[in-house]
C-alpha cells in the first residue's frame, strides 16, 4: 500500500524480542495506537525476523511473589543453528515448549500460560508473533516480516546486506564481505563460506540500510523509533517520514506480561 497526504501509515519495526514481547515493544504499540487515534491510517508492525542474534528472543518475567527476575529463552539444536540461523529458522523444540510451559507458571497470570502451551508454530519468530497475537496485541495491526519472499522481491537494492545461504546442515544469515558470504564467530575470528549463487529472496538489509529497504515497502508517513533507535536511525534516507519517539515505559528491556480484566 502506498501512503498518500489522507491516508497515514503509521510504523514501528522490531526483531521478535522474546516469546512474551519485552516492555518496549509494547510502548510501540501503545504510541502506534495513539498516533491512529489522532490521525486515522493503519499500523504497520515491520518485524525484523531475518536477524540472527538469539539474544533477540530472551525474555525476562518476575516472580508474581517474590519479584525475583528469570531470564529464559529458546533451546536450539545445536551451536550454528543459535548463533547464525536467522530467527525465523530457529526451530522451536517441542521438549522446550512443554518444560518452558510448566516453568513460567509463578511468574505469570494463568490466561498467558495457557496462550504460551496454545501457541503451535514450530520456528522462533512465528511463535513469538503467535503469542502476542494471543495477548491481543496486533489486533488490527499488519505484521510484515523482513523474511517474506516478497517483500523482499519488492523491496530496492541497497549496497550492504546478508544473504541466507547453506552451512553445516543448518541456513544462516552471513554477510556479504567482498562478494563473499562470511559468519562473524566474535573478537576478530571470522568463517568465510563459498560463494554460491542467491537470489533477492535471500537478501536482508543490515542495520545501516534497513530503513531505505524497509520504506521501499511499506511507504509509511510516520515511524515510531525506540529509545536506541534513534542513535542508528538514517533519517536522511526517508526524509518523507515523520518520526515520533516512542512513550516511554518502566523496565523496558523485561517482558510486558499485563493481562486485561
Amino acid at each position: 500500500m502506498t501512503a498518500t497526504a489522507t491516508t497515514p501509515v503509521i510504523c514501528f519495526g522490531q526483531q521478535p524480542c522474546g516469546f512474551f514481547p519485552r516492555r518496549y515493544l509494547y510502548a510501540k504499540i501503545i504510541t502506534a495506537r495513539r498516533l491512529q487515534a489522532e490521525l486515522g491510517g493503519e499500523i504497520v508492525y515491520f518485524c525484523h525476523d531475518s536477524d540472527h542474534d538469539f539474544r533477540e528472543t530472551r525474555t525476562t518475567l518476575r516472580h508474581r511473589k517474590t519479584g525475583e527476575p528469570l531470564q529464559l529463552n529458546f533451546a536450539f539444536d545445536n551451536q550454528v543453528q543459535r548463533k547464525f540461523s536467522p530467527i525465523y529458522l530457529k526451530r522451536v523444540r517441542a521438549d522446550w515448549h512443554a518444560r518452558t510451559a510448566d516453568q513460567i507458571r509463578p511468574y505469570v497470570d494463568p490466561r498467558l500460560v495457557d496462550a504460551f502451551r496454545a501457541a503451535k508454530a514450530e520456528c522462533v519468530a512465528q511463535f513469538c508473533l503467535d503469542v502476542y497475537r494471543r495477548m491481543g496485541l496486533l489486533e488490527g495491526i499488519r505484521v510484515a516480516c523482513s523474511s517474506d519472499p516478497a517483500f523482499r522481491r519488492a523491496a530496492c537494492n541497497v549496497e550492504d546486506y546478508y544473504v541466507d545461504v547453506p552451512y553445516e546442515g543448518e541456513v544462516v544469515r552471513a554477510r556479504l564481505v567482498e562478494g563473499l558470504p562470511r559468519l562473524y564467530k566474535g573478537g576478530d575470528q571470522f568463517v568465510d563460506l563459498p560463494d554460491v549463487p542467491y537470489t533477492r529472496e535471500q537478501i536482508s538489509p543490515t542495520r545501516d540500510t534497513r530503513l531505505r529497504w524497509m520504506q521501499s515497502v511499506i511507504h509509511c508517513t510516520h515511524y515510531v523509533a525506540g529509545a536506541s533507535e534513534q542513535d542508528y536511525l538514517r533519517r536522511e534516507d526517508a526524509p518523507e517520514i515523520t518520526y515520533v519517539v516512542r512513550d516511554t515505559i518502566d523496565r523496558a528491556e523485561e517482558a510486558y506480561v499485563e493481562v486485561s480484566a
